[in-house]
Formats: structure tokens, C-alpha cells, sequence
């Protein structure tokens, strides 16, 4: 199979192309394609060498078989059974060093899984510092399956010293280039590539979408980082948004669907940790006023519709059918589309007054866009569009479905191109 590269591979090959300013962090969700897109370049550039996985077993780290150099009764020798920690790191981070100033090596170093390394912050930065008082031109990439605790080490120790290329979860059309997947297949079985091969077994995908994408992205990832009292309540929350994605629920809503239920603070908090970790948010609704938006009930997203398919009771063509649920499906998945597709200076909103709705508005800056879903389940709301447009200077308004923009084409565009 012909390889498929992301976008944000021509990022990564400018980065390396340049004098090493900062750090590269590769951030997103798990199984977006971190790992393989640096691989791609990095084998595509002859520099393969550079690569390390802090987690694999002795083997072709840095041309050393995953060895580490010490010293013995006879001089120098290689150890292979050395624990990955600190020491690891600096050895390995040596040995790059050596070999550039040797000039036989990649200049670069990715360390892969960098998480697992304890204190791996406060070592990167004391090694990279020093490489900028030496004047070495190393490249140094940092990523890891846990995508919280590798945010949570460069947010802390090295404030100032990375650049960040992020990917997001997978769009249609890298689905359908990637994998054949059409337009329904997308809509229901969403963007995971690692899944992709799966959506013919639908009980074999769902077990891997739930057990090895959501239970990992929960238990290693927001409950190792985070101080979570109500660990039940936190799982209990990702289900109940994963269901009612595309629905404005209130917090006092919630609360009488959850069991061991804390209070809408902690809530709205856990909410904001599951949103961190690529699985699902809570829009706010828009307002001028930005106390008003944090007060107001969210509008549940899941960032992927396989999360959504993957925590129903319906099977693709059981979906399919049911007007009302496919209709959310497709509204789900044109919110995760804007909210992966976000620049920094974007926001994602969706606005409401008594029976007035817009499903989602697009904000930048003093600039509106507002977005209705025809999605079969209904007619758009042409009433809430103007409604919003009278109170609002609205820079656009977007149709998405029958007599607007083609669902397949919206998929297809950033949400800045709205703009």
C-alpha cells in the first residue's frame, strides 16, 4: 500500500530545515498518526538512525542496539538492560551529539513515548539549553502516546523553548485517500485510522475503539495526570456525552442522569479534561458577554463519531435508518469537524433563545459565521439563523446539507476558510 501522509508533514520537513530555535513537539489525541508521520519524514530523509522509542525493547536505538555505554573492568562496554530514566535519556541524547559532531549521523533526535521517563522535562531542558550554549545544531522532537502528560511536562518546564505541530483527528477526505472510506462510512465510523481496517467486524471495532482508544485515553492519560476524585462519575460523564452528542444539556441535567454525582463545577471540570484528551467537549453558548458563555448549559460534542457509534446501541445500517439518530450523527460530525479543524484565534459556540437555535457559530475576533445542519432529521432552522443575524453582525451564514453546502464538501474545508 502506498503510503499516505498527512499535512502536517510539510510543517515537520520546514522545522527540519531550519537551524534548531525550538524543541518540535508533536501534540494531539492517541492514534492520530504522531509516531508514523515522524517516521515517514524521518526514514523519507535517510535519518531513521535519529528515531527512539523510549519503550521498545533493546534494539536499534541509535545504531547502538538499544544499548548504553559504561564503563567496565575492560574500558567501555554496552549494556542493554539499562532502565530507561534519566540517565538513559542523557546517554542517548550524547550519543547524537557524538554522532553530528562526527558527521555520521541524523540530525535529529526523536524521542518517542518521552513520558515514560521520569523527570524527562526537567532533563530535556537542561540538555537542550546546554546544546544552545554549545552551538549544536540538533533537532529534537518530542512525543508520546499520552498526549496530557507530554502538554503537561513542556507546559511546565519548557515554557518557552518548543513549537508544537498538531494533529488532529483524521478528516473525511484523509479517510477516503487513505482508506476508501466514503462518505456514510465516515459519518458513522469516524476518523481513527487504526480502525479503519475493523468497520466490516462492527463488534471487533467497537471492542477496539472502546478498549484500546477511550479506555487508554481515560486511565492513562487523564487519571494519571489529573487529580480526579470521582473517577466513576469522570467515565459515567464520557458516556452520557458520547450518547448525547449534538444536544444542549444542562449541568442540573446531568446531575439527575449520573450516579455519584459531585456538583456543576466538578462537571464542567471533567468535561474540560476529557475535551483535553481528544474525546469530548462542551460547547458554550454564544454570548458578548464571556460570563455568560462559561454560565451557560454546553452543547455535548464528541470529537470523533466513533465515539459516538462505538457507545450506541445501533449498528451502521441500524444508523442509517433512524432518521433522528443519523441526523445527529451527521450534526456531530460536522461540529467535530470545526472544533479539529480550529486555529488558535477561532471559537466554537452554538446559540439558543427559547425555541431559537443555531447549531454551531464560528467566531473570530468581532467576526460571525453562523451554521445550520440539514441533516435529515429536520428542516433548518432559517428562523434561528435570522434571529441570530438581527441580534448579531453576522458575516456569513452557511447551510450545510440539501439547498446549501454539500455535507461531503463542508468535510473537506477548514474552518477558517469560512471566513
Amino acid at each position: 500500500m502506498k503510503p499516505f501522509y498527512r499535512a502536517q508533514k510539510q510543517t515537520f520537513l520546514e522545522r527540519l530545515a531550519e537551524e534548531p530555535r525550538w524543541l518540535i513537539l508533536m501534540s494531539g489525541p492517541r492514534q492520530c498518526g504522531k509516531t508514523t508521520l515522524v517516521q515517514q519524514v524521518l526514514t523519507e530523509l535517510g535519518w531513521s538512525s535519529g528515531y527512539v522509542a523510549v519503550d521498545a525493547p533493546a534494539g536499534a536505538l541509535l545504531g547502538t542496539g538499544g544499548a548504553v555505554p559504561v564503563a567496565g573492568e575492560s574500558g567501555i562496554v554496552l549494556r542493554t538492560d539499562y532502565v530507561r530514566d534519566e540517565q538513559w535519556l542523557v546517554h542517548m541524547w550524547a550519543q547524537a551529539r557524538a554522532r553530528i559532531e562526527a558527521g555520521e549521523g541524523a540530525p535529529v533526535l526523536a524521542l518517542d513515548e518521552i513520558q515514560k521517563i521520569p523527570n524527562w522535562s526537567e532533563t530535556v531542558k537542561g540538555l537542550w539549553d546546554d546544546d544552545r550554549r554549545r552551538g549544536l545544531h540538533l533537532h529534537v522532537v518530542l512525543l508520546g502516546s499520552s498526549p496530557l502528560l507530554v502538554q503537561r511536562g513542556v507546559s511546565e518546564s519548557l515554557a518557552g523553548r518548543y513549537e508544537s505541530i498538531r494533529l488532529s483527528h483524521w478528516s473525511f477526505p484523509e479517510m477516503s485517500r487513505a482508506f476508501g472510506v466514503d462518505l456514510p462510512g465516515y459519518v458513522y465510523f469516524g476518523g481513527y485510522p487504526g480502525a479503519a481496517s475493523l468497520v466490516h467486524d462492527e463488534d471487533r471495532w467497537r471492542a477496539y475503539v472502546l478498549g484500546s482508544l477511550v479506555e487508554p485515553n481515560i486511565e492513562s492519560d487523564i487519571l494519571a495526570m489529573q487529580r480526579v476524585d470521582k473517577p466513576a462519575l469522570l467515565k459515567q460523564l464520557f458516556e452520557l456525552a458520547a450518547v448525547y452528542s449534538g444536544q444542549i444539556l444542562s449541568y442540573n441535567k446531568m446531575l439527575g442522569q449520573l450516579q455519584d454525582a459531585g456538583n456543576t463545577t466538578t462537571l464542567a471540570r471533567y468535561l474540560n479534561l476529557l475535551a483535553s484528551a481528544g474525546l469530548v467537549t462542551g460547547l458554550e453558548k454564544y454570548s458578548e458577554r464571556p460570563l455568560r458563555r462559561r454560565a451557560s448549559s454546553p452543547k455535548l460534542l464528541v470529537l470523533n463519531t466513533a465515539l459516538m457509534s462505538a457507545s450506541s446501541e445501533y449498528r451502521f445500517e441500524e444508523a442509517k435508518a433512524d432518521r433522528s439518530h443519523w441526523g445527529r450523527l451527521v450534526e456531530s460530525a460536522v461540529g467535530a469537524h470545526l472544533y479539529n479543524t480550529l486555529t488558535p484565534e477561532i471559537r466554537l459556540h452554538y446559540w439558543r433563545e427559547n425555541s431559537l437555535e443555531v447549531d454551531y457559530v464560528l467566531q473570530r475576533g468581532r467576526r460571525l459565521v453562523s451554521i445550520e445542519v440539514k441533516s435529515g432529521r429536520r428542516k433548518p432552522n432559517m428562523k434561528g439563523l435570522k434571529a441570530f443575524s438581527k441580534r448579531f453582525t453576522v458575516s456569513d451564514e452557511v447551510i450545510v446539507g440539501e439547498e446549501g453546502v454539500a455535507l461531503e464538501e463542508f468535510l473537506s474545508v477548514p474552518a477558517e476558510e469560512w471566513f
